[in-house]
């Protein structure tokens, strides 16, 4: 998955975003890719749902980015945490963080996370995938400890479930994967759909264009 389509092979795989927890699943697949994150405003539109939002986005981001890596398959994403409607992003700073872990302990939330691949032609297959997870009852003293690691503040709904966050979840249903930011059965459908389907190791359907193992590296 290294080259374009005028020599035969299938084109290489950009990410659209400087999320190193993307950047690793998409390393634990063993999916070539460049990193070129896309800048684009984040903000909700008056209106706008969390479906909508982060498709909107995630739609974008791949969009923005492809207009400038001719060639290439781009995949963007955008996740968000969703408490009784309401979508949480990133902490503005750490009293933040506190009250917004404060206000997720003890009861239930959504977390929405859309993909975006768009096709050297200008085709985009987008998805969205939602899953629900229960943080378990804590006190301020315990949210400002985990605050205090560093680790809430650049995460949407201020904690990562695939870090030390992953004390303070109780369970989920739904796909893990959509938490972390990168859901695994969205990407392999939009792959197929791309026409580069994945495949392990050796064992990828090479006349069909298959997405075998590599690493991630930065442009």
């Amino acid at each position: 998955m290294t080259g374009g389509p005028a020599d035969g092979r299938p084109p290489g795989l950009v990410l659209a975003s400087r999320s190193p927890r993307r950047a690793d699943l998409l390393s634990m697949l063993g999916i070539p890719f460049e990193v070129d994150p896309a800048d684009i405003p984040e903000e909700v539109l008056a209106g706008e749902d969390p479906v909508a939002h982060t498709r909107r986005l995630a739609e974008g981001k791949a969009r923005a980015v492809a207009g400038r890596r001719p060639g290439r398959l781009v995949l963007g994403g955008d996740t968000v945490v969703v408490r009784d409607g309401t979508i949480l992003g990133k902490p503005r700073d750490a009293d933040d963080a506190v009250a917004m872990l404060l206000s997720l302990a003890g009861r239930a939330h959504e977390v929405v996370s859309a993909l975006a691949l768009a096709e050297p032609d200008g085709c985009v297959h987008a998805g969205v995938s939602r899953t629900t997870v229960w943080l378990r009852s804590f006190g301020e003293e315990e949210a400002r400890a985990y605050v205090a690691t560093g680790e809430p503040m650049d995460k949407a709904g201020s904690y990562a479930i695939q870090g030390t966050g992953a004390v303070l979840v109780e369970s989920l249903e739904g796909d893990y994967f959509t938490v972390v930011g990168l859901p695994v059965p969205l990407l392999v459908g939009l792959l197929g759909a791309a026409g580069v389907p994945y495949g392990f190791g050796d064992r990828a359907t090479a006349s069909a264009g298959g997405v075998r193992p590599g690493t991630g590296a930065q442009p």
